[in-house]
């Protein structure tokens, strides 16, 4: 991160996350001229994104571009802090039995979805209770609930989550957005949410106007909001009256939609475009943290011929990592050495220089393996197979030219070792059902828990997200992160996800690749930007305004 990115993050936690706000100079414009003396009130704002959500529903959503754009019309209990603690949101206050078995929250009483039913103690346990009936099509919220038993309505405004056993990580899953709150009647009616539209309804800052599937969203704000988290901004409805995300997945698209001016703001802005908005008159660039995950491709062991740890180590260390990315990047973002993202507490430095780039070593384990032939195309073989591993991407998660990397990569193990990575590109139903049966081979991506323990847990716990499928998984990394989530915050458990992590490049169960950031480029007119710190991601629109433009 930039100096002048350093200094804005530093200034405060706003909007559920770092809000960065900013105009670039220029040699006309004073900087009283440059920053307004409050915010405006009115207009709209179009964004250009990405890629496009694969379902709007939270409860059933597991993409990580599709959360912030959720956040604008669901809410959660609590927000969570850039310091890693957490704020009041749709709960005023909360309490945790001694025995951390259960967690009692006061609501607000004057929170209503925006189809007018009440927010309340049984709202909330609607909600949970859904996710738990629905696992099928649930589990990656479900998967937040794993120690949770059920919730008690003890009275309107107050709501009891008792838990099977304490698990440290449940604030930080309460503020997720896979466990924010649709309305009950829209449960009820038992359609299909994940297409979006006005049937979505929350109780957030927007309301979901339409959705036109390969086009665009568009949100309007919600006049009766008065329930932004505890660490917002300001408090009372959203600034901008519509918001539309347009769906634009070339980058040379994006940029050229700012600089002619169809849209106000784009994120996933590519490195060879940085120059086009950072430092120019009438634009802003913006970059965000890196405290969540790693972009990694997680290593089923359990299937030959990856079940050898000698393969998986020869794969982790048979390439310069260090130079693809920066070649691929162009020096935007930082190599990887763990799962972990390397602005996260949690994030064991002590991996920083221990593994990759080592082609001989990586040559003799394949040798000591028994991958001593070669075909016709260079690959190594033994006993006639080729070796070879396959890379299952899901097009819906495809972005910031992660497929890039993941072929230059792939280029460099066949030149170097004789391994045969392939890439893949597969529909999100092909993962799903690879995933369920646990018949998958390596799967690239990063996850948005910002609690260490909870995103260890997701990607290589035996009930995670990942290996809840594979028969016998590691039996020591998977005491240990069970482990974890029953220790409270501190070193003890600060000491054990670096032993954790550790473990995992080891036996390289993991490859990590590197640290994603968004990066913003806008109009110099729009402010409030921001990063909510659970996702890692871009906030909702609530806190984004627009100046107007004189002429």
């Amino acid at each position: 991160m930039n100096a002048r990115l350093l200094a804005l993050v530093g200034a405060t936690a706003l909007s559920a996350g770092f809000v960065l706000s900013g105009c670039s100079k220029s040699d006309s414009a004073s900087p009283q001229q440059q920053t307004p003396a409050k915010p405006v009130s009115g207009g709209a704002l179009t964004w250009g994104v990405t890629t496009e959500p694969a379902c709007f529903d939270p409860h059933r959503s597991s993409q990580q571009n599709a959360f912030w754009v959720i956040r604008n019309y669901i809410d959660s209990l609590i927000s969570k802090k850039t310091d890693g603690s957490y704020a009041p949101w749709l709960a005023k206050s909360w309490t945790v039995a001694d025995d951390g078995k259960s967690y009692t929250f006061t609501l607000r009483d004057d929170v209503k979805f925006t189809d007018g039913t009440p927010f309340n103690a049984a709202a909330v346990k609607a909600n949970f209770d859904y996710i738990l009936s629905n696992v099928s099509t649930t589990s990656a919220s479900a998967s937040l609930l794993v120690h949770f038993d059920h919730a008690e309505v003890v009275s309107p405004t107050v709501v009891k989550l008792v838990m099977k056993q304490a698990d440290s990580t449940t604030l930080e899953s309460l503020s997720s957005v896979k466990l924010g709150f649709i309305s009950p009647k829209a449960l009820a009616e038992n359609k299909d949410l994940c297409g979006g539209g006005p049937g979505m309804v929350g109780t957030g800052p927007f309301v979901f106007r339409s959705y036109q599937r390969g086009q665009a969203a568009v949100f309007e704000r919600n006049p009766d909001y008065r329930w932004g988290p505890g660490n917002a901004q300001h408090q009372g409805p959203a600034y901008l009256d519509r918001v539309t995300y347009r769906f634009l997945p070339e980058a040379a698209v994006r940029t050229g939609a700012l600089s002619s001016g169809q849209v106000d703001l784009i994120e996933g802005v590519q490195p060879t475009d940085i120059a086009v908005f950072d430092k120019v008159d009438g634009f802003q660039y913006l970059t965000g943290p890196s405290a969540t995950t790693s972009f990694t491709l997680n290593v089923n062991y359990t299937v030959a011929p990856a079940n050898d740890v000698r393969v998986r180590r020869a794969l982790r260390d048979g390439f310069d990592l260090d130079g693809i990315v920066k070649s691929v990047y162009l020096g935007t973002v930082r190599r990887a050495y763990s799962n972990i993202g390397p602005d996260n507490a949690d994030y064991d430095a002590s991996l920083n220089g221990s593994w990759g780039n080592k082609i001989a070593e990586a040559n003799k384990l394949l040798d000591d393996a028994g991958w001593t032939q070669r075909d016709s195309d260079g690959f190594r073989t033994r006993e006639g197979k080729r070796l070879s591993i396959e890379v299952g991407y899901p097009q819906p998660y495809v972005r910031d030219s992660r497929d890039v990397l993941i072929r230059a990569v792939q280029s460099a193990l066949r030149q170097n070792i004789g391994l045969d990575l392939g890439l893949r590109i597969t529909t999100a139903g092909d993962f799903t059902n690879q995933k369920a049966t646990g018949n998958w081979t390596i799967y690239p991506n990063t996850d948005n828990p910002s609690d260490g323990a909870m995103e260890l847990w997701d990607m290589l716990g035996d009930q995670g997200f990942l290996y809840n499928a594979i028969k016998n998984p590691d039996a020591t990394i998977v005491d240990d992160i069970n482990h974890a989530r029953l220790l409270p915050v501190g070193e003890e458990r600060h000491k054990l996800l670096g032993k954790i992590q550790a473990r995992a490049v080891d036996q390289a169960f993991i490859v990590p690749l590197f640290a994603p950031a968004y990066h913003l480029a806008a109009k110099s007119n729009v402010h409030g930007m921001g990063f909510e710190p659970q996702l890692d991601g871009p906030a909702s629109s609530y806190d984004l305004w627009v100046e107007p433009q004189t002429k």
